[in-house]
């Protein structure tokens, strides 16, 4: 494993409707001819989840070398599935976002003025706008201020006002310069900083940004709206900017080269699969996710006679894999899938969140049916 392997993994450790199937397949045009590699309907590999940590790697390189040179090799940050990260001002200035605690914290090591270095960075932080494929995440680009911010209603300044404009950021910059400035040493540097909350509700209100896109992906793969919200909300904390060690982008954390190609060849019909800049954006992103679930429900794990077993199957095997929801029942796929058929859901459920092969796996289940009730009671 290199050095540049091992110091990433430690830095993201640090981070913490009633459509049938035939009137779905006609409307997507999925081609269900059995094929070796799909043999007995049942996914060959170990899940959309397959790392991929060359590609990644490869991609961060150089990035993390720059950031290792301004603010030195314990101060290196990068996005994640629920932070999100951007460097600015050749590397002098960053922000970073935590969406599960609802903390913004904007910082500056720049020897030269830091405080006017430190007041772009958040009025660049408050106006970053909601397109992630405007932003770079891996490099000290500028960001294009245009369009509506994406932490709009997010975040308030002193006012209680929600920050739209350039002259609003402006003046709420200077009064976190005037009245929240902190400083401390990083390696042989000041590093000044400002903290701003979120408020309380901030995942409530980027759920909400969604809402149209999850009820067309929902009616198109007659999926339900409520298991996209908690997919979303297990996976990126509603983060559009989202990206993962394994390779995941954007809401619902899909991979390219597994869940990406499948849903490109059998629902899709293109060739190769999505670039992260496709999985970026949050309207590809969640139709990319829930067609996922498609496959799953009608093809991968069709042999689950029970509904809500097959629900939990699937949730299960967006996270593991399919491979691995059968053997948490046996190695042999043919008994595995006579054994979880003759189970009740409560069983399928325990079993699922005790005995299956990842302890991710199992947390992951548990997590994402709390999340469910959530959003049970959704405006149609």
């Amino acid at each position: 494993m290199t050095r540049l392997l091992c110091l990433l993994i430690c830095c993201l450790s640090l981070l913490i409707t009633g459509c049938s199937r035939e009137s779905v397949e006609q409307y997507v045009g999925v081609s269900y001819k059995t094929t070796n590699r799909f043999a007995k309907n049942l996914a060959p590999l170990p899940g959309q989840f397959e790392k991929d940590i060359d590609a990644l790697n490869q991609l961060i390189g150089q990035f993390t070398g720059n950031i290792e040179v301004r603010w030195g090799e314990n101060q290196v940050f990068v996005s994640g599935k629920r932070d999100y990260v951007k460097y600015t001002d050749n590397y002098k200035s960053r922000a970073r976002i935590d969406f599960e605690r609802g903390v913004i914290q904007v910082e500056t090591v720049a020897t030269d003025n830091p405080k006017s270095h430190l007041k772009q960075a958040i009025i660049t932080t408050l106006l970053t706008p909601q397109d992630p494929a405007s932003v770079d995440l891996y490099s000290a680009a500028e960001v294009p201020l245009e369009g509506r911010p994406f932490l709009e209603g997010q975040v308030v300044d002193h006012e209680g006002k929600a920050i739209s404009w350039q002259w609003r950021a402006n003046r709420f910059a200077e009064y976190l310069l005037d009245h929240r400035l902190k400083k401390k040493q990083v390696r042989f540097q000041n590093m000044y900083y400002v903290t701003i909350p979120m408020v309380s509700d901030h995942v409530a209100k980027r759920s909400y940004q969604y809402a149209d896109i999850v009820r067309r992906a929902a009616k198109r793969y007659d999926i339900s709206e409520q298991l996209i919200y908690a997919i979303i909300k297990t996976e990126s904390s509603f983060n559009p900017y989202a990206v993962s060690w394994a390779n995941a982008y954007g809401l619902m954390q899909v991979v390219p080269k597994t869940a990406g190609r499948d849903v490109f060849k059998l629902v899709k019909k293109r060739r190769g699969q999505p670039t992260p800049q496709y999985l970026f954006d949050p309207e590809k992103n969640i139709d990319t996710g829930t067609a996922y679930f498609y496959i799953l429900k009608n093809r991968y794990l069709k042999a689950v006679r029970d509904p809500l077993s097959l629900h939990y199957s699937m949730i299960s095997a967006y996270n593991g894999g399919t491979g691995n929801v059968l053997r948490t029942f046996d190695r042999n796929r043919d008994r595995a899938m006579r054994d979880l058929n003759s189970l009740k859901p409560n069983q399928v459920f325990w079993a699922l969140t005790h005995r299956h092969p990842s302890s991710e796996s199992r947390r992951y289940l548990q997590k994402v049916t709390r999340y469910q009730k959530e959003f049970a009671n959704l405006p149609q």
